[in-house]
């Protein structure tokens, strides 16, 4: 109970010690900058919808990776139970590709940001 006291005091007077500065526009600057930033709007969309499109396909390609994980426990399982039957070398094949499929995924997350600006890179 006392720690809890201590830890919201100690937000508390963080909040009311250390002040933030607040400034604010006045309405004539932002009628002002209305008109021009409705121009730079209209001239970036082409590249946000470029941006947003290539995004999406990075995250389908996360996606794909993330359901790869499934591989793993189904390669084991195939190898286990059908492994007699001639599922084995199947088995070993979803294993490696489930084995895989964390460090892809991985590398996807990281390239997200490139596939943003529209580099493509195929992985």
């Amino acid at each position: 109970m006392k720690r809890g006291l201590k830890i919201l005091f100690l937000i508390l007077a963080l909040l009311f010690l250390c002040p933030q500065k607040v400034q604010a526009f006045d309405p004539v600057t932002i009628a002002i900058l209305a008109p021009i930033a409705m121009q730079v709007a209209k001239a970036a969309s082409p590249y946000l919808l470029r941006a947003a499109k290539n995004t999406g396909t990075g995250l389908i390609k996360m996606g794909k990776d993330t359901f790869e994980l499934f591989y793993l426990p189904y390669g084991l399982g195939k190898m286990i139970f059908a492994g007699p039957f001639g599922g084995f070398r199947s088995g070993v094949v979803y294993t490696i590709k489930g084995c895989i499929a964390p460090c892809k995924l991985v590398v996807h997350a990281l390239l997200l940001p490139v596939y943003m600006i529209g580099v493509e890179v195929n992985i």
